[in-house]
């Protein structure tokens, strides 16, 4: 990891920044043996498998990914719980997706309060997730502000207490698709990212196995200009639950590559850097001047550059086949290739099961909430060779690994 000093000095926990982090290549050492697994280290208990001793080895060769080998291949990642079926980023949906199978859950996009907590919702603006319209109290909070460039107008968490937000109830986000969903508004509360870890560790012990987690730090060059920088928020909160070793069982992402590689420095948690489409650029490289865009950073030196900081990437499934004019799949590119070329794990987002979100050739019929043929998306990103998928949908997403392993065919 290429750290030489000892575990937990008294100085660099005082700084909250540790030094030689880049070159880190060890995931999660050897926590778990697959989703069901014997539990070998528990959040929040012996130090020793969440970053003891070992957090003072050497660096670890260019490949090496620790403990995430352990985790299934595919690996099904329930993309905000299982948001297809429940409000996404509340514990309904994170305990749903535990309770369909899911390998490891979303949980969830860390946004600030005003008081600085951090809460989990997928943008700041949350007047299209939660019930805020309908408090008369805050009518006087909407306002329009300039996100990552892009007018906004709403509700923001950042002009809201953790208090006043915890008066506010999670509703479905698009529910055009998933009108059934709508029967779950309004009841469960906006949860905090330290009651998510807490969470993780109740689970854990109800379920038997080690509960995974992947957080997402959003939005953080806005946030820092702001003053509400989220990286040592984050890195404090998974220092407080044991939760910030190599082997914890909390990969962190983000959009934004130097908000990994922040996290790169502050903790030793396996990281990964999130891609969107291959013309836009992260915005932080937009407010640094840097005119490279996501083409950039997935040619073989980008992805040698990403290694250097991070065990994982996370790019659209546009990134893995590229579509074609009409909107059907077209040839794999070679992104699989030349990320594991460079020791790089791939978990591309997002599958769906309502047909808006598939090519025209895995639709089946026309209603906006519809399911198409997923099962066959699904098997055509496993042939690439990508070791894992967000889906909404965690439970079609295992049936269609099953198929997948087994080699059956399925129905189109």
């Amino acid at each position: 990891m290429g750290r030489q000093q000892p575990e937990r000095q008294a100085d660099t926990r005082e700084s909250g920044e540790r030094t030689g982090g880049a070159g880190r290549r060890a995931l999660l050492g050897a926590a778990v043996l697959g989703a069901g697994g014997a539990v070998l280290g528990m959040p929040g208990t012996a130090s020793a498998a969440q970053g003891g001793p070992e957090r003072g080895a050497a660096a670890r060769p260019a490949g090496h990914r620790g403990g995430l080998k352990s985790l299934p291949v595919p690996t099904v990642i329930g993309h905000r719980g299982a948001s297809g079926y429940r409000p996404e980023h509340t514990f309904g949906s994170y305990e749903l997706a535990l309770d369909l199978g899911a390998h490891v859950v979303e949980a969830g996009d860390l946004v600030p309060t005003r008081d600085g907590h951090l809460v989990c919702r997928h943008e700041p603006e949350i007047g299209g997730t939660t019930d805020v319209a309908d408090h008369p109290e805050f009518a006087g909070r909407k306002t329009t502000k300039v996100l990552d460039g892009v007018p906004t107008t709403g509700w923001f968490t950042e002009d809201f207490t953790l208090a006043e937000l915890k008066r506010l109830r999670a509703v479905e986000r698009i529910p055009a698709n998933r009108p059934h969903n709508t029967l779950y508004n309004g009841r469960w509360e906006i949860p905090t990212f330290e009651e998510v870890l807490k969470w993780q560790d109740e689970q854990t012990r109800r379920r038997g196995r080690q509960v995974w987690i992947y957080p997402e730090t959003k939005h953080p060059t806005y946030f820092r200009k702001l003053g509400l920088g989220l990286e040592e928020r984050v890195a404090k909160l998974l220092r407080k639950y044991g939760k910030d070793g190599r082997n914890s069982p909390v990969i962190l992402q983000s959009f934004e590559p130097t908000s990994i590689q922040r996290l790169n420095r502050l903790v030793d948690n396996p990281l990964a850097v999130l891609l969107s489409d291959a013309g836009s650029r992260p915005y932080d490289f937009v407010e640094a001047g840097d005119p490279r865009t996501v083409a950039d950073l997935i040619t073989p030196k980008g992805l040698r550059e990403i290694a250097g900081y991070a065990q994982g990437i996370g790019p659209t499934v546009d990134l893995i086949i590229p579509k074609e004019a009409d909107g059907n799949l077209g040839r794999p590119s070679t992104l699989v290739r030349d990320a594991h070329a460079v020791g790089l794990v791939l978990h591309p987002y997002t599958m769906r099961n309502e047909n808006p979100f598939l090519p025209p050739k895995f639709r089946k019929g026309t209603a906006k909430d519809a399911y198409g043929d997923s099962f066959g998306l699904f098997q055509a990103y496993f042939a690439t060779g990508i070791d894992g998928i967000f889906t909404d949908n965690a439970d079609t997403g295992l049936l269609a690994r099953e198929d997948f392993l087994a080699g059956r065919s399925v129905n189109r």
